[in-house]
């Protein structure tokens, strides 16, 4: 098993705190009982999100995605590359107003809608989500090689791999077991 390194420490936009502040103070004035708190919401909320920014963590390895984040509720999550299916770039008309863009990434057998990681505010996003897939190909090529295994002989001279082999023994199984239910039936 290879050591798991480094490859990407993302950093991110300071701008996010600003975007979070609006995007609270617009969730509160809709609410309309939550004009009041608005005011009080840009004394605390500036505490709140710069805090909250310095929690935030996403790092690539060469096997995995680490996602870290939350100041009272921590949450940590190591995403495997080879399950991952999409990595998206999210960058609304206000996120475009403080150059800022939101990472999603999806997985395989993923039980939720939407994405399984949501990062507001990675520097440099799309290299960052460019990067993130280029590593996902290399070692989902590496376990494909794995998975169809070596070249083996088979009767009458015959190249197959791995799965072509199991493959050719299902179907003999399946003959076999048609033919002891046959015999059953007599």
């Amino acid at each position: 098993m290879t050591e798991e390194r480094v490859i990407w420490e993302a950093e991110f936009n300071k701008r996010v705190t600003v975007y979070w502040l609006l995007s609270g103070a617009v969730i509160l004035t809709a609410t309309i009982v939550g004009i009041v708190l608005v005011p009080i919401w840009f004394l605390v909320g500036g505490f709140v999100t710069r805090r909250y920014l310095r929690t935030y963590r996403c790092t690539l390895t060469n096997r995995s995605l680490q996602v870290a984040r939350g100041w009272l509720v921590k949450s940590e999550k190591t995403v495997p590359l080879d399950r991952i299916t999409d990595v998206g770039l999210v960058q609304g008309p206000i996120m475009r107003m403080f150059d800022i863009e939101a990472l999603t990434v999806e997985t395989a057998g993923q039980s939720t809608q939407g994405a399984l990681v949501h990062l507001a505010g990675i520097k440099d996003g799309r290299k960052f989500r460019d990067a993130i897939l280029k590593q996902r190909d290399l070692v989902v090529g590496s376990e494909e090689d794995r998975r169809t295994g070596p070249v083996i002989a088979a009767p009458a001279d015959q190249e197959m791999t791995a799965t072509a082999l199991l493959a050719d023994i299902c179907d003999t199984l399946r003959r076999i077991e048609d033919k002891i239910a046959l015999d059953a039936r007599k």
